[in-house]
């Protein structure tokens, strides 16, 4: 299976590189904000299947960088399964919660009505219905509060803020499912593998799994990383951010686990991973 990846060094994208023989290509190879690259670039590879990894995530600057947010998450993934529909590849990518209002507290279905509440949920939901406008054999993963040992995530952020610190304010009030980045490349070549096998694809969620805050989130970090931190949550009201972020961030991956057989990670189970990686 010839598998072209789209983003080189986000957390997702590199774990897919460890996992599989891969084409990962970055913004010099296929510039992310030049269609007709991206359009280029799965002629010449011609591969079987294609997994668009790269997104615009820095979520406070795209209030203020929106044409370059819609770009990225919008009109590349448009372009790329433009070209993939055109040449019968099955297109795979991943989006994010954000899509979502994050009111109340149960658990998002992937056919709950959207209504993102910033730019750069706005935009990743313009990437989602542009590559379904597309027409070809698609995939849409759906996932959250995204960890690795690699790039810039909440965990890294904790434990360097916590080498310094006794305590720290962390929100409370924000649910979610923390997910390790190896759990979602595993996720998405066990679907690229069934896809290009003849499955239809579809909208999809994944995130880990239990729901916590990322108060929550941070205990656990220190806990496993045997840092005495003292974590007190705060509510979202305290701690302001350019971009409204949603309270309501659970994801229900019941239709993963039907149509592909894959579970919700234990991302409990992942920090544990990432910890090791991180202290080589």
């Amino acid at each position: 299976m010839r598998i072209l990846i789209f983003g080189r060094t986000g957390q997702v994208a590199t774990e897919l590189a460890r996992r599989a023989m891969v084409v990962a290509l970055g913004r010099a190879e296929a510039d992310l904000r030049d269609p007709q690259a991206l359009r280029d670039a799965v002629e010449a590879h011609a591969p079987d299947v294609v997994i668009n990894a790269a997104a615009y995530t820095a979520v406070d600057r795209a209030e203020e960088e929106r044409a370059e947010a819609q770009a990225v998450n919008a009109t590349a993934p448009g372009a790329i399964a433009g070209a993939c529909a055109a040449r019968r590849i099955p297109f795979l990518h991943v989006s994010t919660d954000y899509v979502f209002d994050g009111s109340g507290s149960r658990p998002w279905t992937p056919e709950d009505p959207v209504d993102p509440r910033n730019v750069y949920g706005r935009t990743k939901l313009a990437g989602e219905r542009a590559v379904r406008a597309a027409g070809g054999t698609h995939a849409i993963l759906r996932t959250s509060w995204v960890f690795s040992a690699h790039g810039t995530n909440f965990v890294k952020t904790m434990l360097r803020l916590g080498a310094g610190r006794d305590e720290l304010r962390v929100v409370d009030d924000q649910v979610g499912g923390p997910t390790p980045a190896a759990d979602i490349a595993a996720c998405l070549l066990t679907m690229a593998r069934a896809m290009t096998d003849g499955q239809e694809g579809g909208t999809y969620h994944f995130a880990g799994s239990p729901a916590t805050s990322w108060a929550g989130f941070a205990r656990e970090i220190f806990a496993q990383a045997g840092m005495g931190v003292k974590v007190t949550g705060i509510p979202t009201a305290e701690y302001p951010t350019p971009a409204t972020r949603p309270e309501n961030s659970r994801l229900d991956g019941e239709s993963l686990t039907r149509d592909f057989g894959i579970a919700m990670p234990d991302w409990k189970a992942g920090l544990r991973d990432v910890l090791d990686a991180l202290r080589g």
